[in-house]
């Protein structure tokens, strides 16, 4: 890897009616104190509200930190807008970010300094490692995480205690080389069995994390869950499929 100063970490931030708080999160982002440079990407995913002109804002109002804007015309899903943002950084590494406030920027020196340091390629913020700090709300949301984990640890003979993390961390070559496909929530569990049957080892850092409400915007729904087993079932099985 290069000398940290001259690396650049990009954060990609997949948004969807998140006018409330993407200004918010831009600043946290913008505000972490690291040793890397910063890019960041926003991927406005058809939004109905005013995410799009909240972000043009935000970079208008800081024209000094590096920042883009991809903009989907119609709502194309999550995992397409991270596989959108992943194609467009340019960084050495590559973080996702989502756009509520449920996620701690100030984390991002410990998912960051095990790829800086070359002790890892992949790291995973976990919320439910030990020493992390969390409030789930939905606790059918947690039921499925750990299901959806001991199914993934199960499949591909991993340990994990949070594979449906959004905070994931990778070297850029290492992300840029898996055939990512999923459109929606399933690219969670696409990427980790992927990253697993390639080979790679997931290094888990325990975050902060602050779960919030459907009536909050919380976005995932019971049907994803059943939508993640099917995603794990046919990662795992279906060839480079």
């Amino acid at each position: 890897m290069h000398s940290t100063h001259s690396m650049v970490v990009s954060i990609i931030i997949p948004a969807y009616n998140e006018a409330g708080t993407i200004g918010q999160v831009l600043d946290r982002v913008a505000g972490v104190p690291l040793e890397l440079s910063r890019e960041i990407i926003v991927v406005d995913d058809g939004s109905k509200d005013c995410t799009c002109s909240a972000v043009t804002e935000w970079m208008q109002q800081n024209p000094c930190i590096p920042t883009r804007l991809i903009r989907h015309d119609v709502n194309a899903g999550k995992g397409t807008a991270v596989r959108n943002g992943i194609q467009a950084a340019t960084g050495h590494i590559i973080l996702i970010q989502d756009a509520d406030l449920e996620y701690q920027p100030s984390d991002y020196p410990l998912l960051l300094e095990p790829i800086v340091s070359g002790a890892a390629l992949v790291v995973y913020g976990s919320r439910l490692a030990p020493r992390s700090r969390g409030q789930w709300v939905c606790r059918r949301q947690w039921i499925a995480n750990r299901v959806l984990t001991a199914l993934t640890n199960l499949l591909c003979r991993a340990n994990l205690t949070d594979m449906e993390t959004c905070y994931k961390a990778f070297r850029a070559d290492v992300i840029k080389s898996l055939r990512l496909r999923a459109e929606r929530f399933d690219i969670e569990p696409e990427i980790t069995v992927k990253l697993l049957r390639a080979g790679y080892r997931i290094v888990e850092v325990p975050i902060t994390y602050c779960g919030r409400t459907k009536q909050q915007g919380k976005k995932i729904k019971w049907h994803d869950g059943l939508h993640g087993i099917w995603a794990i079932l046919k990662y795992r099985f279906a060839g480079n499929g």
